[in-house]
């Protein structure tokens, strides 16, 4: 069995689970991933991870701020999967010669993972309200989080003091930058660009106007704002 320790020891949300399910998707043919963390906190996310993706999960306390979070990764796949793949290659072979263009147009290339429809909205450069230095600090993790997820927005609308997560100096650029390349459209206002002195400091996306961002959230299948 493949073993993989990852040490998180020191990192902020959301970075233990995201080293942990990166480790995760590494183990192509199963095995174990052992996480070791300093806070209960961080115990309890990668509980949760695991619970989703049906991992079983084993946690103990190593000393005082120290924590081991195993993960067992298995990867099942069926005689019977195999015939069924079998199944649907030699079908295709048999009947190439009756494909339709619009089936031959179909591409080979890797599936865009952008989510269509989910739309995130930023209308500010904290998330919630109370200290600003949390508040910058959880916003920070949120735009990377984003980027680690297995389905991206389509769009991202930023406005009032959100615009400062898209201009020069923001510390959250780099993650946004990532998102832009992956596909993401990112808009900022204009107006609160012009208000808060950023018109020329912008550096991902484009610009906005108030009507596109509604219409964006009027057809948006689903809204994600922290």
């Amino acid at each position: 069995m493949e073993i993989k320790v990852v040490d998180a020891r020191g990192l902020a949300c959301p970075l233990p689970v995201v080293n942990a399910k990166k480790a995760t998707a590494e183990l192509k043919q199963g095995g174990k991933v052992s996480v070791l963390v300093d806070n209960e906190i961080a115990v309890q996310n990668l509980q949760k991870f695991a619970k989703q993706k049906v991992y079983e999960c084993m946690a103990k306390k190593l000393a005082p701020q120290e924590y081991e979070v195993t993960m067992i990764v298995e990867v099942k796949k069926s005689v019977e999967e195999t015939e069924d793949v079998t199944k649907v290659v030699t079908e295709k072979i048999d009947m190439g010669v009756r494909r339709s263009n619009e089936d031959e147009k179909t591409p080979t290339c890797q599936p865009d993972i952008r989510k269509k429809g989910m739309v995130v909205v930023l209308s500010g450069n904290v998330c919630g309200t109370g200290e600003e230095k949390l508040g910058k600090a959880l916003m920070k993790a949120f735009v990377f989080a984003l980027t680690k997820q297995d389905q991206l927005p389509e769009t991202i609308l930023c406005y009032n003091t959100g615009a400062y997560l898209t201009c020069e100096g923001a510390d959250t650029l780099e993650d946004m930058k990532s998102l832009e390349a992956e596909g993401v459209k990112i808009l900022t206002c204009g107006t609160c660009l012009d208000f808060y002195g950023l018109k020329e400091k912008l550096v991902v996306g484009s610009v906005t106007n108030m009507y596109e961002m509604v219409e964006t959230m009027e057809q948006a299948q689903n809204i994600i704002s922290p």
